[in-house]
C-alpha cells in the first residue's frame, strides 16, 4: 500500500549494480529499511539521484509499505527540507553525523512522531542557528531524546542538591560511590541545558571544552546503559576535536 511520509536518512548501503539501502527514521513508521531502485543512475537529463541519500536529509517520500515485512521500497523521493549550511561547514556536519549515529544506535521500528518532529527541528536548527547553537546542540539532543524515550534526568541544580548522578538519573546532596556524576560549576550548567525550553537559549551557555566534553560523554553513557547493543560512537572523538 502506498503512503507518502517524511522520512531523516540515518544509512545509506549500495544494493546491487543500480540501487541502495536506506534505513530512514520516518514520520509514520520510525525506522525503516527501504530498497531504492535506481538510486546510482544518473537520468539522460544529467540529474543525479543520488544526492537525496545522504546522512541527516530531510526527505518528502511515497513508499510501498507492508506491516512486518523487513524491507520496504521506495517510489519517489523529493526534499522536504534542503540545507544550507550543514552538509559545506565542517562543525555542523560534524554534529549531523553525530546525531546520525546515535540515532542508528537508538531508534526502533515503530511509529513515534514526536521523536521524528524532535530530530526534525534538531536538524533545522542546527542549519539556521548560530555558533553558540550549534556548539550546545549535541548535549541538548541527547537530553531531549532521553526524555522523549522516556528516561530523562530529573531535578536541577541547588546549594541543597548540587550532584548530578547520572546513573540514578537525577539531582542529589552528596556524591555517590560510582564515578558516574556531576558536581559543582559543571552540574550547574549541566541543569541550565535541562531548562532550555527553546533552541535560541542555547547560543547564552557558555562552557570550557572539558565542561562539554564530559558532559557529552556522561549523556552519551546515560544513554547508553538503555540499549544492550549500544556501543561506541565513532565520529565523537571527530566532533570532540573540531568544538576544541
Amino acid at each position: 500500500m502506498l503512503h507518502n511520509t517524511k522520512g531523516i536518512v540515518l544509512r545509506v548501503t549500495k544494493y546491487g549494480d543500480t540501487s541502495i539501502i536506506m534505513t530512514a527514521y520516518t514520520e509514520l513508521f520510525g525506522l525503516q529499511q527501504y530498497i531504492v531502485k535506481g538510486a546510482r543512475v544518473t537520468s539522460k537529463k544529467g540529474a543525479n539521484k543520488g544526492v537525496f541519500y545522504q546522512p541527516a536529509a530531510i526527505l518528502q517520500m511515497e513508499v510501498y509499505h507492508t506491516p512486518m515485512k523487513a524491507m520496504q521500497m521506495v517510489k519517489e523521493v523529493s526534499w522536504d527540507y534542503v540545507y544550507q549550511t550543514v552538509y559545506s561547514d565542517v562543525l555542523r556536519n560534524a554534529v549531523a553525523l553525530y546525531i546520525v549515529e546515535v540515532l542508528q544506535q537508538t531508534m526502533q521500528p515503530e511509529p513515534h512522531p514526536e521523536m521524528f518532529y524532535l530530530i526534525e527541528d534538531t536538524f533545522k536548527q542546527l542549519d539556521k542557528g548560530g555558533a553558540g547553537l550549534v556548539s550546545n546542540l549535541p548535549i541538548y539532543f541527547l537530553i531531549h531524546l532521553s526524555q522523549t524515550m522516556g528516561f530523562g534526568l530529573q531535578g536541577k541544580y541547588s546549594d541543597e542538591t548540587p550532584i548530578l548522578d547520572i546513573k540514578e538519573g537525577e539531582f542529589v546532596s552528596k556524591p555517590p560511590a560510582h564515578p558516574y556524576y556531576l558536581e559543582a560549576q559543571t552540574a550547574q550548567v549541566a541543569s541550565t541545558f535541562l531548562a532550555v525550553q527553546f533552541y535560541n537559549d542555547l547560543e547564552t551557555i557558555s562552557l570550557s571544552g572539558a565542561q562539554r566534553k564530559k558532559i557529552l560523554e556522561l549523556f552519551q553513557l546515560s544513554l547508553s546503559w538503555h540499549y544492550k547493543k549500544f556501543s561506541e560512537i565513532k565520529s565523537l572523538p571527530i566532533l570532540q576535536s573540531i568544538l576544541h
